[in-house]
């Protein structure tokens, strides 16, 4: 976050670097700031291996979309509540995923905005309409009592900060959210729907 795009600041480069020297799993930098084509580069050179800029500050999405891959990592749109589909219409091949935020960037612990769901919908049928293997990710309000909703309209990867570290027991939370998941993905399977990805 810039102090820009949205209204608050946090980590940069330097923090992940940190983190990179003391994990392998994969980090998923989200950039919320404008200008993003500034800091692609840095952040993946500290080790960042998915990057996702924002379609409503990328000057030229698809421009910043190839950057982040020519950097070794992997390019993500990220879209915010009011932000239409339509912005990532002709960008969906250059990106890995697509982060569909549920509430407006900027602030945790949020309720989350029940429109989105539907939105998320209409992007899984574009998707699967266009045969593209796009994951889709979603940020904002997921808990314990949303998490259902979100794997049932589609969703491949959930962003969770406050419910997981506002709890007391982060694995029983993983593990309570991962069994929600499964049963929502296994209601939708049973329907005829396409189920939900890893």
């Amino acid at each position: 976050m810039d102090g820009h795009f949205v209204p608050n600041l946090t980590m940069g480069p330097l923090v992940v670097e940190a983190v990179r020297r003391v994990t392998r799993i994969p980090i998923d930098a989200h950039l919320m700031i404008e200008n993003p084509d500034r800091f692609i580069e840095r952040f993946a050179e500290a080790g960042a291996t998915h990057i996702s800029v924002h379609a409503e500050t990328a000057v030229h999405l698809n421009r910043s979309l190839q950057l982040v891959r020519s950097c070794g990592a992997h390019p993500g749109i990220a879209l915010g509540p009011a932000a239409p589909l339509s912005l990532v219409e002709w960008s969906l091949d250059y990106a890995d995923y697509v982060l569909l935020l549920a509430v407006n960037p900027g602030f945790g612990g949020q309720d989350f905005q029940p429109p989105v769901l539907d939105k998320i919908r209409a992007f899984r049928a574009e998707i699967q309409r266009r045969g593209l293997s796009t994951t889709i990710q979603s940020d904002g309000g997921i808990n314990l009592g949303t998490i259902a909703d979100f794997a049932a309209a589609g969703v491949d990867a959930f962003v969770v900060g406050s419910a997981l570290f506002g709890s007391g027991d982060y694995r029983a939370t993983l593990d309570a959210m991962r069994q929600t998941v499964e049963r929502a993905a296994g209601a939708v399977a049973g329907r005829g729907g396409a189920g939900i990805g890893q």
